[in-house]
Formats: structure tokens, sequence, C-alpha cells
């Protein structure tokens, strides 16, 4: 069972910057075709996903080799800064 532990907004904010926002944007809405929208994502999914790309069991062409780069403590701070993102959902008529 996942139990979250608190990451640093500033800090996640600051590696989403330099290493996430390309393709998922600093809002959390990809900017690219094919990759997920992380805004307002459940925290301890986003850990579990970029730990399965770091340590090898889950595979992509380019999210297996970012994810060797994050330590555990920039994963923590990379989720919490999607997991706090707040997003609306409308559904439609």
């Amino acid at each position: 069972m996942f139990i979250a532990s608190a990451g640093d907004l500033a800090l996640g904010r600051a590696k989403v910057e330099g290493l996430c926002q390309t393709c998922h944007g600093l809002d959390g809405q990809a900017t690219v075709a094919m990759a997920a929208n992380l805004g307002g994502q459940q925290k301890g999914y986003m850990v579990i996903q970029l730990e399965a790309f770091r340590d090898g069991k889950r595979q992509h062409p380019q999210m297996s080799i970012i994810a060797q780069s994050l330590s555990d403590e920039d994963i923590e701070n990379v989720a919490e800064w999607y997991s706090s993102i707040r997003v609306t959902v409308e559904m439609p008529d």
C-alpha cells in the first residue's frame, strides 16, 4: 500500500520546469501527442508509475530514460506538484 509523504512544491515545480514541462506542461496539460495529462492526477499513482519507469518495470522510449535521472525525492516532489493542480471536469449535456 502506498503511503504518501509530503513533497516540496517549489522543488517539484523546479524539476517540472527543467525536465517535464516540454511534454506534460507546467500545468499538467500535455503539450505533445501521446503524453499523459498529469495535472490533478493522484500522487500515489504518479509515484508508482515514475518508479516503475525508473526501475525498468514499465517501458517507454523517452520516459524510461528520463525517469532514470530521478531520485526518490525528485519523484515525490514532481508528484506533489502535479497532484496539487486542481482540475475541473464538465460533463457533456
